[in-house]
């Protein structure tokens, strides 16, 4: 095979799952901003998620955010993913939205609380067991305000204790892919800030756990491709949320603000064999001003451009001018590849797929917009905490 042939054939196994939460209304912390045809159950969110699979073709899975996606039957609900050509995703836990939990879930001090909390994780595990979904994902709102409110090191005894519950009730072929986030809610102390935090719980709760890296969830500066090399190299890296920020967590279309940092973060990938390995591509993103399926389809291309990009490296020639300490020409390598117009390319991967070679104007034609408009009056629509 041929190294083009090599990098075709690589770009046509990957996998980007999209989240049913970006179809439906978001908005700001001031205002949710309603747009016309947006899905009102969660059936037609999977039915939305297979339009952005059908003219991309590497979009074949829709995450569920649970009680978001609440259904009496996901069984049901995971043969109507199936019989549209998709399949049910990781399924993400909310342990921030009940009053309850303002003083945080499974790290609250109150036991009850926390006994709250961990069923409910124990229910998403449940709902993995009916829909097929291999991947529970956790993301904690846990923290303090100020100091003195509570033990800093017992929360991370509490956290501990939940995690290992539920880390118990995986079964066979199950994982838990921890998020962190650096900040918010919380202003003093996060329970679970930063990949090491996460790494070391992982660590200690066994193989089937998983850090998740958020690439909004970061200080500004923050060299995220040193944490992926890092995970990759430690064999716990188990997924990405992928999303765009110029400040901190804005989920804006996956790379929208910073296209080389998405590429120095695949370049990594490929280096340290995600990309063939159970790392798990997903987009974590709210799109509020702009539309919804075409941002996603977007987001989806973005990420495919950046692979391309990285697949394309020269790593012959990289390790070269690295092994001989050529600094500007081990840089001028990656640049190259960086610089490279791969839209052609993906281009022809799509017409060998079957599949029309623009995206974007694919959808626009295919009326699914329209449709959604004129079929979806009535109801409550999806949005922001619903």
């Amino acid at each position: 095979m041929t190294e083009l042939a090599a990098v075709k054939a690589a770009l046509k196994t990957q996998a980007v799952e999209t989240p049913s939460w970006a179809y439906g209304n978001s908005g700001t912390r001031f205002k949710v901003f309603a747009q016309a045809g947006v899905p009102r159950t969660p059936w037609e969110k999977v039915d939305d998620a297979a339009q952005v699979h059908a003219v991309t073709g590497v979009a074949p899975a829709v995450a569920l955010h649970i009680p978001w996606d609440r259904v009496d039957d996901y069984a049901a609900l995971a043969r109507h993913a199936g019989d549209r050509g998709l399949k049910l995703g990781a399924i993400n836990s909310n342990t921030f939205q009940d009053d309850d939990y303002k003083l945080g879930s499974v790290c609250h001090p109150d036991a009850v609380v926390r006994r709250k909390a961990v069923d409910h994780l124990l229910e998403c595990v449940d709902i993995m067991d009916a829909t097929g979904s291999s991947d529970l994902k956790l993301w904690f709102a846990d923290g303090t305000n100020y100091p003195g409110q509570d033990d800093v090191r017992g929360r991370q005894d509490r956290l501990a204790q939940g995690l290992a519950e539920v880390y118990e009730r995986l079964g066979e072929g199950q994982r838990m892919l921890l998020e962190y986030k650096l900040f918010e809610p919380a202003f003093y102390t996060t329970d679970v800030p930063d990949w090491g935090t996460a790494y070391a719980h992982c660590l200690k709760l066994g193989p089937k756990a998983r850090v998740v890296v958020d690439t909004g969830h970061h200080a500004p500066g923050t060299n995220i491709e040193f944490i992926v090399a890092a995970l990759l190299r430690e064999e716990r890296l188990g997924g990405f949320d992928f999303n765009s920020r110029f400040y901190a967590d804005d989920d804006l279309m996956a790379g929208a603000a910073d296209p080389f940092q998405l590429f120095r973060i695949m370049y990594e990938v490929v280096r340290g064999g995600g990309f063939t390995s159970e790392v798990a591509f997903m987009l974590d993103q709210c799109h509020n001003v702009e539309a919804k399926i075409p941002a996603i389809i977007r987001s989806v291309t973005n990420v495919q451009e950046a692979t391309a990009k990285a697949l394309l490296v020269d790593r012959t020639a990289l390790s070269a001018a690295q092994d001989s300490g050529d600094v500007l020409e081990a840089n001028a390598v990656l640049m190259d590849a960086y610089n490279t117009d791969v839209r052609p390319l993906l281009r022809e991967v799509r017409e060998e797929m079957g599949l029309d070679p623009e995206p974007l104007a694919a959808y626009r034609r295919s009326g699914w917009a329209e449709k959604i408009v004129a079929d979806r009056v009535g109801g409550r629509p999806a949005g922001w905490g619903a």
